[in-house]
């Protein structure tokens, strides 16, 4: 069975980036799986993406020794277990604001007797190149659970949220946090209270032997979190790398506007 070199990274305390990939498309999926990147998550909660494409997407990634990861609609058991028992390697979960909501992320993502995960399916297990039988004894120690920060609530109950057995990052969704806080959505600011609450984070994340993770708008703000120490970095998305690049040539040719962020 195939070992999840992401989380073993960040078991070992090493960084790894990864990107989002947005669009409802298994070859955007094909051609970012060979850029790099260590892992891939497939967005189902803001993209038209289906769980069909999300499928075929996690074979495709994990063909080429890239993690594929899946941010769910929304924390709920049945979303988890559908992408996972059909081939994620983990699931990024949003909105988790309490340790009530992280219990039950947990219990969704781990079979017995860590969780609650049903037995069932066959893509799980050929994405790691074993059998089922294999999978389930061993897939406790290789699934990747990542619980969102993104509502100031979070943040206030961070260190309860992050007492609960299982979870293996914590991740900072800066634009959603932002909104929660009353201020427009960005992936970086000043405000005191957005920088507070990302170290805030970081402190609970080390205390509680956590990866620390953000999502960042750019190979920069990625080199500077990383050296703040958080491990597990989302840079953008597919589609924001390509409006990005594609507003940058258009302005430097003159055409459109050119002033467009890519964001998400």
């Amino acid at each position: 069975m195939k070992t999840n070199h992401v989380r073993a990274k960040l078991k070992r305390g090493e960084p790894s980036v990864g990107t989002w990939l947005t669009l409802p498309d298994v070859v955007a999926a094909r051609l970012m799986a060979r850029v790099g990147f260590d892992w891939l998550t497939v967005e189902l909660e803001h993209t038209p993406v289906t769980f069909e494409t999300a499928a075929n997407s996690f074979a495709i990634v994990s063909a080429c020794n890239v993690v594929p990861l899946a941010r769910v609609p929304w924390n709920t058991g049945e979303n988890i277990k559908r992408v996972l028992d059909t081939g994620a390697w983990g699931v990024v979960v949003p909105m988790v604001n309490s340790k009530a909501e992280a219990e039950a992320a947990v219990a969704s993502t781990r079979y017995a007797p860590l969780g609650q995960r049903s037995i069932g399916g066959q893509m799980h297990a050929a994405n790691f190149d074993t059998d089922p039988g294999t999978y389930y004894a061993k897939a406790n120690d290789e699934i990747l659970l990542v619980l969102m920060a993104e509502h100031v609530d979070a943040i206030e109950r961070a260190d309860e949220i992050m007492s609960v057995p299982g979870i293996d990052v914590i991740f900072i969704g800066p634009n959603d946090l932002h909104n929660s806080m009353g201020k427009a959505p960005a992936f970086d600011s000043e405000h005191k209270e957005f920088v507070d609450a990302v170290q805030h984070i970081l402190k609970t994340a080390r205390k509680r032997g956590i990866a620390a993770g953000i999502h960042v708008l750019d190979a920069a703000q990625a080199k500077r979190r990383i050296a703040e120490g958080f491990q597990f970095i989302a840079i953008t998305s597919e589609a924001g790398m390509m409006l990005s690049k594609a507003q940058e040539i258009a302005g430097a040719l003159g055409l459109g506007a050119g002033k467009a962020d890519a964001k998400y």
